[in-house]
């Protein structure tokens, strides 16, 4: 008898579940955070102060209590709602950010590629050019001169995130556009548009996907940077904003851990999980990658 070969799905590898679960387990357990739990104590004066988290003791030799598992700050604010509202709020600015940078990208990747002329010199022009600016300084200045809230940080960032995605796309698109089935397509006399994104951006999505979880990995280390200087959302406690508070209290030398601790160990989390979910789709899109995984 004729042994059946078994095709394993590329989609379901190692890296690509696990990070998945990760991120999955952060959002959902914050979902159900929102349900349960009173998101208003995020707020300043709405709880006690400087408490350690339930079972732990601060300087004071004060002791957590149920009411607040996770402790409270100087300014009497609960962490558990704290980190219930900032970590959807972080990951919604890369999130953001991530899709907006992509989606021009995309755009002008495939115009450029496809079409190529004066206009596939203009776009890698704007797209060089903008490589050379140091984002992470511009927005330091812009921030200091206006406060922002997390959508429009989001946006702001998103204006350095789309030179990487339009330069990657450009260069697969110039490739694809010389294969058999694009050339068919084109005598057959199918119109641009749907050769670009019925016939070649399916071809893309492995690599897309990848690119859209990188995107959204420096996104959020971009905010975060903003915010432990101090210039993140003014009315959104955030991972970096809640970060930045607690070293502005000093609270590393009050033995406040949990302050500072809960969100960091957060943000490891978060790129952590994407992290193991871009090499997923790397292994997803290189056949060489799956092959060496078995």
């Amino acid at each position: 008898m004729l042994k059946r070969k078994s095709i394993s799905n590329p989609w379901l590898n190692t890296p690509l579940v696990c990070g998945a679960l990760v991120i999955g387990l952060l959002l959902s357990s914050t979902l159900i955070g929102n349900i349960f739990w009173d998101t208003e104590l995020a707020a300043t004066r709405s709880a006690p102060l400087n408490l350690p988290p339930y079972g732990f003791e601060n300087m004071r030799k004060q002791e957590g209590v149920i009411e607040h598992p996770l402790g409270t700050t100087n300014s009497g604010r609960d962490m558990l709602a704290v980190m219930l509202v900032g970590t959807p709020a972080t990951m919604s600015i890369g999130l953001i950010a991530a899709g907006i940078g992509m989606l021009i990208g995309i755009i002008l990747g495939f115009t450029s590629g496809f079409y190529g002329g004066l206009w596939d010199d203009f776009v890698r022009l704007m797209a060089d050019t903008t490589t050379t600016i140091p984002a992470l300084a511009v927005l330091i200045v812009v921030q200091s001169l206006f406060r922002v809230e997390v959508n429009t940080m989001a946006a702001m960032i998103a204006l350095f995130a789309w030179p990487g995605p339009t330069r990657y796309i450009r260069a697969q698109v110039l490739t694809m556009r010389e294969s058999g089935y694009v050339k068919m397509a084109k005598l057959s006399g199918a119109p641009e548009r749907d050769i670009m994104f019925k016939e070649m951006l399916p071809n893309l999505i492995p690599y897309l996907a990848a690119s859209f979880i990188g995107n959204t990995s420096g996104a959020i280390l971009t905010a975060i940077g903003l915010e432990v200087l101090g210039l993140g959302p003014t009315r959104m406690p955030t991972l970096g904003v809640t970060i930045f508070f607690s070293l502005e209290a000093a609270a590393i030398l009050r033995d406040m851990w949990w302050w500072w601790g809960l969100p960091t160990l957060t943000l490891i989390l978060i790129f952590m999980g994407l992290l193991m979910i871009n090499v997923g789709l790397d292994e997803v899109s290189n056949p060489r990658l799956r092959k060496a995984s078995k």
